[in-house]
């Protein structure tokens, strides 16, 4: 019993310590779930329980930096709800009202973690934890907001299948090649408002790595520096 207190302790504190870690592990741990997502109702099920596991870690992590947690759940609250309701009960036309809340959620705890990791003066492990939670957060903030476009506009996106929505899967993966600039991906942006999105995460991709992370590299040497 003592063993066991001691090793929750233990956790506990890692918990305190580097809440993004959690929520890095949750995200990048979901990508093995994604590809069970599909139209069907199990899929649909699937797509539901992963937003509920995430979007409460993603407020937890905004309590790292200066803004306002009640915001945050503002956001997170109708965010899960639209989802349970749209999931259950087959209510498709909710999950993108749903998808733009957690949009504008994960953007918000993006901002919040940057404030964070700007206003810290010596690289951490919960710093770096955080700026791989960044990266997620915004690129998964991409996927709703195109998730969201693709809804409100049909035909935004094509792809090796012009004639269907691109999936759940594909519109994240596209993300990612977008804000890593790596340019890899069959998905191309067709309509005006897609387009837009499209840029706005480029410029997002090159100011993250520009401010955040070689702002990170930059205290690393100095540190390193400074030892010897």
């Amino acid at each position: 019993m003592e063993g066991k207190r001691r090793q929750g302790e233990h956790w506990g504190l890692i918990a305190r310590r580097h809440p993004s870690a959690f929520l890095l592990a949750a995200q990048l741990l979901s990508l093995l779930i994604y590809p069970l997502i599909n139209d069907s109702a199990g899929g649909r099920l699937l797509f539901g329980a992963v937003a509920l596991v995430v979007v409460p870690l993603t407020v937890w992590v905004v309590n790292r930096g200066p803004f306002v947690t009640i915001i945050a759940w503002m956001l997170a609250i109708p965010a899960m709800a639209l989802t349970v309701v749209g999931v259950l009960f087959a209510q498709g036309a909710l999950l993108p009202m749903s998808a733009l809340l957690e949009s504008a959620l994960y953007f918000y705890a993006a901002g919040s973690l940057i404030s964070y990791m700007l206003h810290d003066h010596k690289v951490t492990a919960d710093e770096l934890f955080a700026a791989g939670a960044t990266f997620t957060l915004l690129a998964w903030g991409f996927a709703y907001a195109y998730y969201v476009c693709q809804a409100w506009y049909p035909g935004s996106f094509t792809g090796l299948e012009p004639d269907r929505s691109r999936r759940w899967l594909e519109l994240l993966f596209y993300s990612f090649s977008n804000l890593s600039a790596t340019g890899l991906g069959d998905v191309l942006p067709v309509s005006a408002p897609a387009r837009v999105l499209t840029m706005l995460e480029q410029f997002a991709g090159v100011g993250y790595i520009a401010t955040v992370v070689s702002r990170l590299i930059g205290l690393t040497i100095v540190r390193s520096q400074a030892r010897r």
